[in-house]
């Protein structure tokens, strides 16, 4: 449902790896202490437990050693055996190219070939499939498979069919020869029917060469008269179909043939004729639709006789909408027919599913037709408008309608997004349903509150949008100097019908979950809609009433949110609430990190402390700021420090917090810098020039100079702010598995460091540099948001006095600009990163570097004169709670680093080279999460050296991230007793005189 929203509020989940790790050789030798049992069950238990040893250990030399093991059983073990070790193969397709000596393996379980038992050898040839892949050339395999398919056991034959099917996918060569034998077998009178079936779709595959697939198709074509059976034409029918998706070329002539099938008047082959349609419409193929058959495939619509033939027809439309040249021309050519068919179909609101589908067609042509600014949209979008209440409030107030009611909401959603006039008007009536007294389904209560999130996230992106190119904006935005509209989100108009919904579902007596999801997302849908905003009493009054009702780890949800959002006195609220009710005590020191930090924050955006605001809460609008600006900084410095000594406390070598550690180091950095600037603001008054500030100024040819102590203090200040922004970019660096709204945020504080650092370097610089380019607006509202305020900054640069670079002075009205800017970011709600509160991917990397010293004290020796072989190997550990990783590892860099320790003899009579520190770099993929390097380190003689490994990720898009780990150790080089003694001491007067002499 994360895509269907902008909520973001998911289990929390701080770890992903099995904390009882043992050693790989022991869990092999129990598994090996199995496989000698006598009993033939506890084998069996041994065999099925190699693919999770497998995904835990891919090491070639475990698998290797492992896989020849099995075939060993597979030899002489019985075919229950030879069953299992079939089932370890396939399911452990991802590590079947580890293993070191496959001819070995194949030769060994193949002499069960040679046996008399039909069913031992059927699966060997099913065996002989699964590991096809890292076998597709084997000839005597390729002979066996086809001399198997003579055999008179009809398990043998469905044996060798599968084999067949998996060697065709991978060798072209087998393929090939293959073709006329499995023809010949289709046409012989001897083959049984069933047996026919199983050969038809090996035909898919025969797509290597060209000729080939002609072949094919003209076999299949010649098939479909010969064989009319309901059955047959299923089968030829969808090979046909994947054969032509594959090579393109035959896709308009199999259009044809599925057009003609479509009037048969049997449902099953209409039924297959509809997906054929549907595979063919996919990305790879729809380009090679020729452009009659989209007009021929609508008038084919009267030959759906009932709601799943209509529904599948209106899935290849929608296919078709997806795909910009085919849904113009729908538009274009097509628009009327297409809108007397989506008629009919919502019409009919006995078949809800059917409905729906035809809603999503139209809302997808609706959406690409605003976009290119299409006439026909205006047709289409009235027919929506006249349509999608009754749809909506027909699917609501089902149970078995949730998938309809779902498709609805998320192409209304779409529809929103490119048109804003229709998404106010949608607000309005998904709200209005969500208020009714009818009493809805929880699933459907709760798609409902989640579909008004993702049309807040929406409307609060255009809110903050401050850039033409998201094409959120007119086209005079950011062009006059009159202050801009301003925007209003169309939620907040709801929102007392949505606190009316939040107090009714919280104060119900039957919290079950579904209801306490509901509680969560409306209560993460009111701090989205108002973020940036002073909360109302109404609003704080029902979060209350939530705190009193619900549980502690909903409450803890909510805060979360509410902290992500910028509501801070919410969130303290409810952290310190939780963390005297928790038993943990590492919970209880990250609820009272997350409460300091809080509280930091509401010092920060409204002057008073957080005590203060809970007994003295201003009903409507945010109080005057009770403290001063340094006091403020000051107050939240200290509390940011003791966040940061309690999330210390709570982490531990599980979790050890290493994000959160170094952002509220950052965060607390970057205020103690603010506080900096306000205090040269302060120090301009009672520190004046002092009256040699000419003279200085002129002997160091720096005129600013004059200016005395305010000049070398905002040079202080830029060089801090520098210092911040490159720490942001190293955090940057090592969140590899951040989510995107987390890395948005890190990039948007960097900007914001770096345009803080420009505006006072043009202050207290003769000539700066250039402004610094800021790459990301945000495509999410709280980094949105947190762009605005940047953008805000950028404006307030503006109010600079405007003097040339020779003639440049440092004034109250300068320091004034500092200080507005520093009001700024302050009162700018901080949204804390979702990676603080939840790890949604985990990416480890776990070496083994060879030699290894016999102890952690002692270092490894090295013969004098000699390289040392430093052989690193590693395995990727993926972890993801999405169905789709963040970012994937697509290779890693290995740098090596040898430093020498000793310091070298200073009275050597040879010199030799400066080669004490040297680093070398290697660039490894992994191959199936194993990945292995190796380096030949060239070392002087003598001393001790250490040697850092370290690791870095490089992801698809060529980006480098810090996140590996580091390996370290000790070499020693040996000192080489065949060296003479002459070369290592020169100090004698005799040989001063013989190298004089010479």
């Amino acid at each position: 449902m994360a895509h269907l929203t902008g909520t973001r509020v998911s289990m929390f989940n701080e770890s992903f790896l099995n904390d009882n790790e043992h050693d790989s050789n022991a869990v092999l030798m129990e598994l090996d202490k199995g496989l000698r049992s006598a009993k033939q069950g506890i084998q069996c238990e041994a065999i099925v437990r190699f693919p999770r040893l497998f995904e835990k250990y891919p090491f070639p030399i475990l698998i290797n050693s492992s896989f020849i093991k099995l075939a060993e059983f597979f030899v002489s073990g019985s075919n229950l055996l030879r069953f299992w070790v079939l089932r370890v193969c396939q399911q452990s397709e991802n590590h079947l190219d580890k293993i070191l000596n496959i001819d070995n393996f194949v030769r060994r379980i193949f002499m069960v070939m040679h046996s008399n038992d039909p069913v031992a050898r059927a699966l060997l040839l099913r065996t002989l499939g699964a590991v096809s892949r890292v076998i597709p050339e084997k000839p005597q395999v390729h002979h066996a498979i086809r001399r198997a398919l003579d055999s008179h056991d009809t398990v043998e034959v469905e044996a060798a069919i599968y084999a067949s099917s998996c060697f065709a996918a991978q060798s072209s060569s087998f393929a090939i020869s293959m073709c006329a034998k499995i023809s010949d077998m289709i046409e012989s009178l001897q083959v049984p029917v069933p047996m026919k079936l199983l050969l038809i779709p090996v035909l898919r595959h025969m797509h290597h060469d060209a000729n080939t697939a002609a072949l094919v198709s003209k076999l299949c074509l010649e098939l479909l008269p010969k064989y009319p059976a309901q059955s047959f034409v299923v089968a030829i029918i969808n090979t046909l179909t994947q054969l032509s998706s594959r090579t393109l070329v035959g896709v308009p002539g199999q259009l044809n043939v599925l057009l003609d099938f479509m009037e048969d008047l049997r449902t099953p082959v209409r039924i297959q004729v509809l997906r054929s349609f549907n595979e063919l419409a996919g990305t790879q193929s729809v380009n090679a639709w020729p452009k009659p058959a989209i007009g021929a495939l609508i008038s084919k619509f009267k030959l759906c006789r009932n709601g799943s033939e209509q529904f599948l027809f209106l899935s290849i439309l929608l296919k078709l909408s997806e795909c910009p040249l085919t849904c113009q021309q729908l538009l274009l050519e097509h628009c009327e027919a297409l809108l007397r068919l989506c008629v009919q179909c919502i019409s009919k609101l006995d078949d809800y599913t059917t409905a729906t589908q035809a809603m999503a067609v139209l809302s997808a042509l609706v959406a690409f037709g605003a976009h290119k600014q299409l006439t026909q949209v205006d047709d289409i979008l009235e027919i929506v408008n006249l349509h999608m209440e009754g749809v909506l409030l027909c699917t609501a107030r089902r149970a078995e309608c949730t998938k309809d009611l779902r498709r609805v909401l998320i192409y209304g959603i779409r529809i929103t997004q490119a048109n804003a006039e229709f998404g106010a008007d949608f607000i309005e009536m998904v709200s209005k349903t969500l208020g009714d007294n009818v009493v809805y389904p929880p699933a459907n209560a709760q798609l409902i509150c989640e579909a008004l999130v993702g049309l807040c996230e929406h409307f609060q992106l255009r809110k903050y949008a401050f850039s033409t190119e998201e094409g959120l904006e007119d086209n005079t935005a950011m062009e006059t100097d009159q202050p801009a509209p301003v925007k209003v989100n169309p939620l907040l108009a709801q929102l007392p019908l949505i606190l009316y919904k939040l107090k009714k579902v919280a104060q119900s007596d039957d919290q079950q979950e579904q209801q306490l999801r509901t509680v969560e997302i409306l209560s993460a849908l009111i701090c989205q809609t108002t973020m940036g905003c002073y909360l109302p009493q109404q609003v704080v009054q029902c979060f209350e009433i939530c705190i009193e009702r619900v549980n502690c780890w909903t409450l803890y949800r909510i805060a979360r949110t509410a902290s992500r959002y910028g509501h801070h006195y919410v969130a303290a609220h409810i952290y310190t609430k939780v963390s005297q009710i928790v038993i943990s005590d590492h919970m209880h020191y990250f609820l009272v990190a997350l409460a300091q930090i809080s509280q930091a924050e509401c010092i920060l955006n409204y002057g008073l402390e957080y005590a203060y605001m809970r007994d003295n809460y201003a009903p409507s609008e945010a109080p005057e700021p009770l403290l001063p600006l340094m006091q403020r900084l000051e107050s939240a410095s200290n509390l940011y420090q003791q966040a940061l000594a309690s999330m210390r406390a709570c982490s531990s070598p599980q979790h050890p917090c290493s994000f959160q550690l170094e952002y509220l180091k950052l965060r607390a950095q970057f205020l103690q810098t603010l506080h900096l600037a306000v205090t040269v603001k302060n120090a301009q008054v009672i520190v004046p020039p002092p009256a040699i500030a000419g003279s200085l100024a002129q002997n160091s040819r720096d005129y600013l100079q004059k200016f005395g102590h305010v000049t070398n203090q905002l040079r202080k200040l830029v060089k801090a702010l520098k210092a911040c922004e490159e720490s942001y970019a190293r955090l940057y660096k090592s969140s590899f598995d951040a989510d995107n709204v987390t890395l948005e945020f890190l990039e948007v504080a960097e900007f914001q460091c770096a345009l803080f650092a420009h505006i006072i370097e043009s202050i207290c610089y003769a000539t700066p540099p250039e402004p610094p380019v800021f790459l990301t607006t945000g495509t999410h509202p709280e980094t949105r948001y947190f762009a605005a305020s940047c953008q805000r900054m950028e404006q307030m640069q503006k109010n600079l006095p405007q003097e040339l670079p020779n003639a440049k002075t440092i004034s109250n009205r300068h320091l004034d600009v500092i200080i507005a800017l520093i009001e700024i970011i302050t009162k700018t709600p901080l949204c804390l990163p979702r990676y603080f509160f939840q790890i949604l991917q985990s990416t480890q990397i776990k070496l083994s570097v060879s030699p290894q010293p016999r102890s952690a004290t002692e270092p490894v020796l090295v013969q004098s004169g000699s390289n040392l072989v430093i052989k690193v190997e590693g395995v990727l550990q993926h972890f993801s709670k999405q169905q789709k990783h963040f970012r994937r590892v697509d290779s890693v860099q290995l740098s090596l680093t040898s430093q020498l320790m000793s310091p070298r003899p200073v009275n050597e009579l040879v010199k030799l080279p400066n080669n004490d520190t040297v680093t070398l770099n290697q660039i490894v993929k992994p191959q199936r999460d194993f990945l292995s390097g190796s380096f030949l380190l060239p070392i002087s003689s003598g001393g001790q050296f250490q040697v850092t490994l370290e690791t870095f990720v490089i992801d698809e898009h060529g980006i480098t991230w810090c996140t590996g780990p580091k390996s370290s150790m000790v070499v020693r080089v040996m000192d080489d007793p065949s060296k003479p003694a002459a070369v290592q001491v020169a100090s004698t007067s005799q040989a001063v005189g013989q190298a004089r002499r010479f």
